[in-house]
């Protein structure tokens, strides 16, 4: 009877520790399984990690092209911009003074166009014909000599077709230098015969009135 017992002892320790070790190996395993999923946990959350730096790494670069492309864009447009407003002024400036300048020339032919219609060499008598061709001749001559100074002075510009000058666009300081020369001969030249014209003008009227 002793020996039936310690023989159904010796069977449950040994049942009692294949269970606990069943148990421990099950414990492992599970320990493992669960090590295993925080591992690959880990691994996924780095992916994502590095994916979004990726995304977030490719997105500054696209920002740093866009920001590039558009600094050129700017700087080129800005230099483009600033070049044609600096031509614009020139070009209105120039514009301006040739305006100013055909004003004056319209004002000095009208006056020389005036002059000329007023005489009427079949109306002078023999006695009269020496002196007032003389003086007809002076105002026939300053004005044609005034025409060629404009058209000189007009040659090179747009205005340079109304004299029969083809045009040569020109720019720069020395044409406006040529224009404000050219204006004042044109002033000093009608000034100083204008004495001579009146004079002729009043004895043609005196003349007339006979």
């Amino acid at each position: 009877m002793s020996a039936l017992g310690e023989h159904t002892h010796h069977i449950k320790i040994r049942s009692t520790q294949m269970e606990m070790a069943s148990a421990n190996s099950f414990n492992r395993e599970d320990d493992f399984d669960r090590k295993l999923k925080d591992a690959e946990d880990d691994i996924n959350r780095i992916k994502q990690q590095q994916e979004e730096l990726e995304r977030k790494k490719s997105e500054l670069e696209e920002l740093t092209a866009r920001k590039r492309t558009f600094v050129s864009q700017q700087v080129e447009l800005t230099e483009r911009l600033t070049s044609s407003i600096t031509l614009i002024d020139r070009e209105l400036l120039e514009m301006h003074q040739e305006t100013n300048d055909l004003e004056e020339c319209r004002t000095m032919f009208a006056s020389h166009l005036d002059k000329i219609h007023k005489f009427n060499p079949e109306s002078w008598s023999r006695e009269q014909v020496s002196e007032r061709l003389d003086k007809a001749t002076i105002a026939i001559d300053l004005a044609a000599d005034e025409y060629d100074q404009a058209a000189s002075h007009f040659e090179g510009s747009r205005s340079g077709a109304i004299f029969g000058r083809a045009a040569k666009r020109s720019r720069g300081s020395n044409r406006r230098v040529v224009s404000s020369e050219f204006m004042v001969n044109l002033r000093n030249g009608f000034a100083f015969n204008l004495p001579i014209l009146v004079l002729g003008g009043l004895a043609l009227l005196v003349y007339l009135a006979k």
